[in-house]
């Protein structure tokens, strides 16, 4: 049967089969001719600078498609430090003595990121994992937790991996069907807002600030709707980003205050979320 035929018939052939007609063609001078290449399965020609529209579309449209064929219509997102380890773990990050002292203290992020992410995932199964389905960057440190408190119960949870230059490689506890992987950070950005009905974030570097910000912009400007957003780590928060003083200085409005919880532990974050949406 025509592959297309499960979304409506067609006489025509789709373009896998095509491809494969074309694979099989005798091998001469002007079939291995770049020219000859069909222009949509020719690698060398869709990595041109003048063809970056059509991999930023393809890049929304992937995993959309995935998400939406797997019923997928909310999910919680985890937003953190790619450096801190599990508890009892190496500090592999770190620099000199402070920062490994520091970065082994803050493991217990760890361990509460994984028992929230647990938290969530337990909620999911109720609606057959089409809610608050788990979503992290796919890679170490805290983003490793997220998908490991889903996986610790079974349930499913989504990575959105990007390429860097130190290769991220997606974390063992990423359900695999749902491990994406992304070139342009912009539309990964796009991918952790577009179904998410909660955020908790904890600490982390300039990558997890970026993350915080472009939410909290967002929600204040009301791009987005203003769902739960939690910060683990009230005294790592307060001492690394003076929010308040933005308020005193006038730069934000003192309701913009209200845009996000500080919180220390999963019970307080997930008593967060289950009030804002009566649960």
């Amino acid at each position: 049967m025509n592959p297309l035929e499960k979304d409506g018939w067609t006489p025509f052939s789709n373009s896998g089969e095509t491809v494969k007609r074309v694979a099989a063609v005798p091998d001469t001078p002007q079939t291995r001719a770049p020219a000859y290449k069909l222009a949509f399965s020719d690698t060398e020609f869709m990595t041109k600078r003048e063809l970056r529209p059509i991999r930023l579309q393809l890049e929304l449209l992937k995993p959309e498609m995935v998400m939406e064929e797997r019923g997928i219509k909310s999910t919680v997102v985890l937003f953190g430090g790619a450096r801190i380890p599990e508890p009892g773990g190496e500090a592999w990050a770190a620099k000199n003595e402070v920062q490994k002292k520091n970065l082994e203290a803050n493991s217990v992020y760890y361990e509460e990121a994984r028992e929230f992410a647990r938290r969530c995932s337990e909620y999911s199964a109720s609606t057959y994992y089409r809610e608050f389905v788990v979503v992290t960057g796919g890679g170490p440190g805290v983003m490793e937790a997220g998908n490991r408190g889903a996986a610790d119960i079974g349930a499913p949870s989504i990575g959105l991996n990007i390429v860097l230059p130190h290769e991220q490689a997606p974390n063992a506890y990423v359900t695999p069907e749902l491990c994406f992987n992304f070139h342009y950070f912009a539309l990964r950005k796009m991918h952790f807002l577009f179904r998410a009905k909660a955020f908790a974030v904890f600490p982390g570097g300039f990558g997890t600030m970026d993350e915080l910000f472009e939410t909290l912009t967002l929600m204040q400007t009301g791009r987005m709707e203003r769902v739960p957003l939690v910060l683990f780590g009230k005294e790592f928060w307060t001492k690394a980003i003076n929010i308040p003083y933005l308020s005193e200085q006038g730069t934000i409005s003192p309701e913009d205050l209200e845009l996000f919880h500080y919180v220390d532990t999963a019970d307080e974050a997930w008593a967060v979320v289950k009030d804002h949406y009566q649960l």
